[in-house]
């Protein structure tokens, strides 16, 4: 009897350090892990390649010298159908000014995004970002996220969240609006 009770505390001691020691290099990889650089506001927004709804290559270096609205967002996402209409809307009237909306979908199927896009009656570039990479290199969350790029390619905003309303939109297509 006393060596059952010896052999079931031996065992119960091995898990319990196999344990501890899971937890302690846990911890330790978390917290010395390289962390990855948050963008902020005057930093190079990372060039990427994307394609349309139409098949139509958009890579954000091709837009230098123009003001590009990138616009993270999902059909799931309410507050990003909620201002769907007002950068359309938006877009009609700033893209003769040297102002792109690229309107990223986050890793959705073609046939959703396609649906949407005819729902809303949208007419600016939707293209879908189906491995969450340019999602990753600009840290975006939540969705909506908008990031605002000015001619020179710098970011000069970005906006996290919440429903932009069109006067909202007007602004910030302002701000990044070549002279």
């Amino acid at each position: 009897m006393a060596q059952t009770k010896q052999k079931r505390f031996i065992v119960r001691t091995v898990i319990l350090s196999v344990l501890v020691v899971a937890i302690v290099y846990t911890i330790y990889t978390n917290a010395t892990k390289e962390k990855i650089e948050v963008l902020g506001i005057g930093d190079d927004a990372p060039d990427f390649t994307l394609v349309d709804l139409n098949g139509e290559v958009h890579r954000l270096s091709d837009y230098k010298g123009q003001g590009v609205f990138l616009n993270f967002w999902g059909t799931w996402c309410k507050p990003c159908v909620k201002e769907m209409p007002a950068m359309d809307s938006q877009y009609e009237v700033y893209k003769d000014q040297g102002i792109q909306i690229l309107a990223i979908n986050i890793a959705q199927s073609d046939f959703e995004v396609q649906r949407f896009a005819n729902q809303y009656g949208l007419d600016f570039p939707i293209v879908i970002d189906k491995t969450k990479s340019v999602m990753e290199a600009y840290n975006v969350n939540p969705l909506p996220t908008t990031i605002l790029v000015n001619p020179e390619g710098k970011i000069e905003r970005i906006v996290l969240g919440g429903v932009m309303t069109e006067k909202d939109i007007a602004g910030f297509m302002e701000e990044i609006r070549p002279e």
